[in-house]
């Protein structure tokens, strides 16, 4: 049985060299995410005001004063900015579920809109595909690397993944509820007794999703009918939804700390993102 060692080797090789990938990806990824949130913190503005005022939800929709006093106190300091650890699962197929596992850090701001999501997924051990899903400076940035190294797909720079990355930001605001006051540039149109449109705006880009209220003002979901997916290398405009649970107090606000998100398709909902909140912090506006 001599052909062991040898076997025993090339084994021993091949775990060396997808350790050096991983080490040599992470070195480079870190850096790409250093620049973006560079960038992204280079963009920021000082929020319009520093606290929140209950005298200024007069004019909004019902479910929208439910929701604030629900979420915020009276004097509750504007979120500047947040930091986001997740962790949870992702759905790798266009169709049907391959989930593998994901941990995340975002990072957030509020004034210009804008985050960094990077994201490490775990395909297959010691095979990961480093993510960066990203709205910096009013560019949308989707890029898929294989150990942050060779490059799976790199979407950028187009109004459609500008559109579909600010979306995010807006849909994801219930964890930092503050930017969704009017003060702080949102616009809100009544529909029923448990929903209302928001409308942002950031340059040249506006956009508007429905949310959609619990029995408790809370958000439950939001939802936009034309949100950007990649289908074959194509963006195709496609119904999204985000539902949000789990609600917790956190820095005296109540913020969701699991979340779903899916695409509706004609043939149902398809699930691809499952996540949880690991760890959550802010900074104020003072």
């Amino acid at each position: 049985m001599a052909w062991i060692p040898w076997v025993a080797l090339v084994f021993a090789v091949a775990a060396a060299a997808i350790v050096m990938l991983n080490l040599h990806g992470a070195r480079r990824w870190a850096s790409r995410t250093r620049a973006l949130v560079s960038r992204l913190e280079a963009a920021r503005r000082v929020p319009a005001t520093t606290s929140f005022d209950p005298a200024g939800l007069d004019a909004l929709p019902d479910p929208v004063r439910r929701f604030f006093r629900a979420a915020l106190t009276p004097g509750q300091p504007i979120v500047a900015a947040a930091s986001v650890i997740h962790a949870g699962r992702f759905n790798l197929a266009e169709a049907g579920e391959k989930w593998a596992a994901f941990t995340s850090v975002q990072r957030v701001v509020a004034s210009r809109p804008g985050f960094v999501w990077d994201a490490r997924i775990a395909v297959l051990p010691g095979l990961p595909v480093r993510v960066h899903d990203a709205y910096v400076a009013g560019e949308g940035i989707l890029h898929a690397a294989l150990w942050g190294i060779g490059t799976l797909a790199d979407l950028r720079g187009t109004p459609e993944v500008a559109r579909g990355e600010l979306m995010r930001w807006l849909a994801e605001a219930a964890w930092y509820p503050t930017a969704l006051l009017p003060g702080q540039g949102v616009r809100w149109e009544p529909v029923d007794d448990r929903s209302a449109r928001a409308t942002v705006a950031d340059g040249a880009i506006a956009l508007t999703l429905l949310f959609r209220f619990r029995d408790d003002g809370l958000v439950e979901s939001v939802r936009s009918e034309d949100r950007g997916r990649t289908v074959g290398g194509r963006v195709v405009p496609t119904a999204w939804e985000g539902r949000w649970s789990d609600y917790r107090e956190q820095d005296g606000m109540r913020v969701p700390f699991t979340g779903e998100v899916a695409w509706l398709l004609p043939e149902g909902r398809h699930p691809y993102w499952r996540g949880t909140i690991a760890a959550l912090s802010y900074e104020f506006a003072h």
